[in-house]
């Protein structure tokens, strides 16, 4: 972190960099004495919005990210990207830099690469779970963690079926378990279900049996363990009151009293006319959601949250004026196919854990 702190420092101009020190030494004081109270964690996620390379890979339908292709993506172009959206993951962050950073709609490995050795997290020790997947444009769920607050124990990636137990052309969902900070075991779902580009109700069933899948895994770990402490993100392409969410993944709004046995979402607050972490026309939605067991809710020892611990970023440079429908609407990389040079289409989501 403090690497890239004197990185940005070396770019101020002159005049004002003796005022920078002090403002920065006095973080440090503060930040120093607040970590000596309790170890603090974040988990952040980001739909990334098309983090593609720009190779054409015969084996998926990648063409219009080519510099051929329709929207002439080239090297300049993804470069800037990854720079905006590590610029978007260190803001959403905070001064502490994420444990874990989950992502989605990445094309491969190489882009998660270049994120972490090519921009500013590179002085963060991140190393990358990921794997390709079935889905049709090979755009991918993958998982940086920080080798210094984070070490995986196991990870596997759940693939989405049909009926007769084919696996569909879709991304999916990437389990990891590991110790944190040295002190707890911590179970992370990463998510990114089924869009609902062909309609709404066209493709409900299958975000429903994406929910059902996590469900019964969640329902693995907690039978081992009914205090089991379960974190589960991503963009699920369904509102936190869809049947999906609420009905069969059982995610449930956070309540006066919660049992360790189920699993909360945090996020259902954040939906509304104004708010929410995309936005579609002059509709706000919030199909990234962060969701927790009772076991972290509830926790006497080692890892807890609290529902106010879950949040959207909102960084003033995630939004652009919205000449269309009014408001704000995010700064995306293309508005259709014109090259706007932005960040992404959704918000990244956060969430802090603490230890007791």
């Amino acid at each position: 972190m403090m690497g890239l702190i004197w990185e940005l420092m070396n770019v101020l101009p002159r005049e004002l960099k003796t005022s920078c020190v002090c403002i920065l030494s006095l973080f440090l004081f503060l930040n120093t004495s607040a970590q000596t109270q309790a170890n603090e964690f974040i988990l952040l996620f980001y739909n990334v919005e098309n983090l593609f390379d720009v190779q054409n890979d015969p084996m998926t339908n990648d063409d219009e990210f080519t510099p051929e292709g329709e929207r002439h993506w080239t090297f300049k172009r993804l470069q800037r990207k990854l720079l905006n959206t590590s610029r978007a993951i260190i803001a959403s962050a905070g001064w502490k830099m994420p444990a874990i950073i989950a992502l989605c709609e990445i094309e491969n490995k190489y882009v998660l690469e270049e994120l972490r050795n090519k921009t500013p997290l590179k002085f963060t020790p991140y190393k990358i779970i990921h794997k390709e997947s079935p889905d049709f444009r090979g755009i991918d769920v993958a998982l940086l963690y920080n080798t210094e607050e984070f070490y995986p124990l196991a990870y596997e990636y759940l693939p989405l079926k049909d009926k007769n137990g084919n696996i569909r052309y879709s991304r999916e969902i990437l389990y990891v378990t590991g110790i944190i900070g040295g002190l707890d075991t911590l179970h992370i779902f990463v998510n990114h279900w089924p869009s609902r580009y062909s309609g709404v109700m066209e493709t409900r069933e299958l975000r429903n049996e994406a929910a059902k899948l996590l469900r019964t895994h969640i329902d693995q770990i907690l039978s081992l363990n009914d205090r089991a402490k379960i974190v589960v993100l991503g963009d699920f392409n369904d509102q936190p009151h869809d049947e999906s969410i609420s009905k069969f993944l059982t995610a449930k709004p956070v309540t006066e009293k919660t049992s360790v046995k189920e699993l909360y979402n945090l996020s259902t607050l954040w939906a509304g006319l104004y708010s929410g972490t995309l936005k579609y026309q002059w509709q706000w939605y919030t199909f990234d959601q962060v969701m927790v067991s009772g076991g972290l809710l509830n926790a006497h020892n080692g890892l807890y949250t609290s529902p106010e611990w879950a949040g959207v970023s909102t960084l003033p440079f995630l939004f652009e004026e919205d000449r269309t429908y009014g408001g704000k609407k995010l700064s995306r990389t293309y508005n259709g196919y014109h090259y706007n040079g932005g960040f992404s289409d959704h918000l990244p989501i956060w969430l802090k854990l603490q230890t007791h």
